[in-house]
């Protein structure tokens, strides 16, 4: 194959950026790496920045984004996999300054790919993609910090984003009692129905007077938002409730006293799966072929190649909800 098709992210002399389909050489793919045909990537925030032009994603450009790839291996000089091995790749540098997962090919180290588990099929491994990744290690974290379905009730924010609504999947799954924290009202029945047992408008949430405490009310989160509503959930968590802190997309900044971890024991854990160690990864693959092994059709949708720069758009634009599963293959 000396072309493939791709998502090609392109500076304009205007300063703007264009993501289009494209037919590329093969030539501009690494070359002593692992080559893999791509059957199925995920849409996620990275991309949507990478295919804006985001220099803290993307550094040079014309660039391929998507950190998600699912596929099978064609060559590897390296020994370490097979032709014809399934295999998943998320995260390290795969979109960002690599060439990315929406394309037809790629080429990466070995040291990034982890082989499919026999139980989970290449297209589910991508609804769960690294959305799902990280809810899951998210959920992990609370579990090892004693966190269990009795302690109490669990309050994910950002509730209809991919990691939001991953996590109030797979909560539900295991038997936790889920409150749905959202700044898009609208989609209060859609959380309902995949497993919130009640849903908080955000407005309503941050309304209240900031205090030094709030009432000990959850025993546990997951926050994909930071800011003030991660301000907040510390606030409100039981005596040696942990919250596991995996987005900033309302804020990096975290104006906050001692009281809660001095008083309450709180505990802030900090979740990044794209530089997790493949051991890492593949104990979070593990479970969902296992345990963790429940549908995630309702909260996908999927699209093909061609669509994904519209999905890319509304992404950037708050317009987005669930996971975007990219069917590679016309």
């Amino acid at each position: 194959m000396e072309y493939f098709k791709a998502l090609w992210t392109e500076e304009n002399e205007d300063g703007s950026f264009t993501t289009s389909l494209q037919v590329l050489s093969t030539e501009i793919l690494a070359s002593q790496e692992v080559l893999v045909q791509v059957l199925y990537s995920s849409l996620n925030y990275k991309d949507a920045l990478s295919a804006n032009g985001h220099r803290g994603i993307t550094q040079h450009f014309p660039h391929i984004p998507g950190i998600d790839a699912a596929g099978i291996v064609l060559h590897d000089a390296t020994g370490q996999f097979q032709s014809g091995d399934q295999v998943i790749i998320t995260g390290f540098d795969l979109g960002m300054n690599t060439h990315g997962g929406l394309a037809e090919l790629i080429s990466v180290p070995a040291s990034w790919m982890v082989k499919l588990p026999m139980q989970v099929s290449l297209k589910k491994s991508m609804q769960i993609g690294t959305a799902g990744l990280t809810a899951g290690m998210a959920v992990r974290a609370l579990q090892q910090n004693q966190i269990f379905p009795s302690s109490g009730e669990i309050l994910v924010t950002g509730a209809s984003g991919g990691v939001g609504m991953c996590a109030i999947k797979l909560l539900n799954h295991l038997g936790y009692q889920v409150v749905a924290l959202t700044g898009k009202p609208e989609m209060a029945d859609a959380l309902l129905k995949i497993g919130a047992s009640r849903v908080i408008d955000r407005l309503e949430f941050m309304s209240e007077k900031p205090r030094t405490l709030y009432p000990m009310t959850f025993a546990g989160g997951i926050d994909t938002v930071g800011g003030e509503v991660l301000v907040k959930l510390i606030k409100s968590l039981q005596f040696a409730g942990s919250v596991a802190v995996c987005g900033m997309a309302g804020g990096v900044d975290l104006p906050l006293q001692v009281y809660p971890f001095i008083l309450r024991g709180a505990r802030v854990l900090g979740i990044y799966s794209a530089d997790s160690p493949l051991e890492k990864k593949q104990e979070i693959w593990n479970l969902y072929a296992d345990e963790w092994n429940f549908e995630l059709d309702s909260i996908t949708e999927v699209i093909s190649l061609i669509e994904a720069p519209d999905k890319l758009k509304l992404m950037l634009e708050g317009l987005s909800h669930g996971r975007y599963l990219v069917q590679i293959l016309d």
